[in-house]
C-alpha cells in the first residue's frame, strides 16, 4: 500500500487548509484512514479518522467543529478539510491506514504516508 499526502503550506490564523491523502495497492474496504500530527519532541497526535466504507468518522476534541474529514472512494482518496486553523495546529500531518479497531492509537496504523507540514501563523 502506498499512501501520498499533500496539500501542507502556510496560512494564516483562522484560514483554511485541506489536506489529501491517495491511497494505492490494495482493497481498502476493509480499512480506516487516519491523520495524525506532530510536533518536534512531542509524539504522534491523533487528529481524525473514518471508515473506508460507512460513515463512522472520529475527531480528537481539539480538532472536533474545526475539522472535518472525508473521502472520496472513486479517487481512493480520504481528505482534511481544515478550517479556522489555530498557530497550535501547526505540525507535520500524516497520513495512515488501519485494519484494526482501535483509531485514535498511532501503533496500530499499519500504512504510513510521507508528512506534510502545515504552518500556521499568528
Amino acid at each position: 500500500v502506498q499512501l501520498q499526502a499533500f496539500g501542507g503550506g502556510l496560512v494564516q490564523a483562522r484560514g483554511s487548509l485541506r489536506l489529501s491523502c491517495a491511497a494505492s495497492g490494495r482493497t481498502l474496504s476493509s480499512y480506516k484512514m487516519g491523520w495524525f500530527r506532530q510536533v518536534p519532541g512531542k509524539e504522534r497526535e491523533f487528529v481524525a479518522a473514518i471508515r473506508w466504507s460507512g460513515s463512522n468518522t472520529w475527531y480528537a476534541a481539539s480538532v472536533k467543529g474545526r475539522f472535518t474529514i472525508s473521502r472520496d472512494n472513486a479517487k481512493n482518496t480520504v481528505y482534511l478539510q481544515m478550517d479556522s486553523l489555530q498557530p497550535e495546529d501547526t505540525a507535520v500531518y500524516y497520513c495512515a491506514l488501519t485494519s484494526r479497531a482501535i483509531v485514535t492509537s498511532s501503533i496500530t496504523y499499519e500504512y504510513w504516508g510521507q508528512g506534510t507540514q502545515v504552518t500556521v501563523s499568528s
